[in-house]
């Protein structure tokens, strides 16, 4: 009982949001070019706004659920989306009844849900397979202004400083505050203290991510990032390691095929939303 209630904790899901944002669970896209990752996800982000035909929609969900699958996301990013997914769904259901909908009220807002699941799926698949150098990488390489490309590695690397940061801030709060008398009906008078003392810590947490952001920022101008970002030959020499082979096409031709068979079924069995 003890091994399952620390299972998880805090320090469980630090070190489950690092491994995500780092990708070092290795996965199908993990070692693909980035390039061919960010458009690989690309597809799946807007291929599904271009149709309202569920059985469409089901087959692309069913791909990027097993491209999640492939990819080995995290329980924690999982969980948190199926948690999403089921509760979407309950609201779809109960907002149909609610207003008094009928089945094409529900077909409609299934349309919705299924697409933003789709997109989510992808979303997920793609960027936990990129850890931050790929990601910004294949982005300058896409040639994206190099502050975007560097903003995103930076954010990703900030991320384990924020943490530590933010832990380092509230166990300060606790350590400095009386215990609680009673915990009052339910517990309310936690669930007050808590959430006084995450918002006593978001200031403290932000000045000192201020100071970090400053003195890195000062580092990197110091040895010349700007320049060498946006020069010709500083871009050539960075991204002189991606290199694209027959499996990163691979990957594109069957994703196209996927997606063009999802059509294909989709208008054997149609089953379409009512919408105009």
């Amino acid at each position: 009982m003890r091994k399952e209630r620390d299972g998880i904790s805090v320090e469980w899901v630090k070190l489950e949001l690092l491994r995500t944002a780092y990708a070092t669970r290795g996965g199908l896209l993990a070692a693909r070019d980035p390039r061919f990752v960010i458009g690989w996800y690309l597809i799946f982000a807007v291929v599904p706004w271009f149709t309202h035909n569920i059985t469409v929609l089901a087959a692309l969900f069913t791909v990027c659920a097993a491209a999640v699958f492939l990819s080995r996301v995290g329980p924690l990013v999982l969980g948190l989306f199926v948690i999403g997914f089921v509760l979407e769904s309950l609201y779809v259901l109960f907002a149909a009844w609610l207003f008094g909908g009928d089945m094409s009220t529900v077909l409609a807002l299934v349309v919705l849900t299924l697409k933003l699941a789709t997109i989510s799926l992808a979303s997920m698949a793609a960027f936990v397979s990129l850890d931050p150098e790929k990601l910004s990488d294949g982005l300058l390489s896409m040639h994206a202004p190099a502050m975007l490309s560097f903003g995103v590695s930076y954010g990703y690397r900030m991320l384990p400083v924020l943490m530590e940061e933010f832990h380092t801030v509230v166990d300060g709060h606790r350590l400095r505050s009386a215990p609680l008398a009673a915990k009052g009906f339910l517990g309310w008078r936690v669930v007050v203290r808590t959430a006084t003392t995450l918002v006593q810590a978001f200031y403290p947490l932000m000045l000192n991510t201020a100071k970090r952001t400053r003195t890195t920022v000062e580092a990197l101008e110091t040895k010349g990032f700007t320049y060498a970002a946006e020069h010709p030959d500083g871009r050539r020499i960075r991204l002189a390691h991606l290199r694209a082979d027959h499996r990163d096409v691979l990957l594109i031709a069957v994703t196209l095929l996927l997606v063009a068979a999802s059509f294909a079924l989709g208008h054997a069995y149609p089953l379409q939303a009512g919408v105009g």
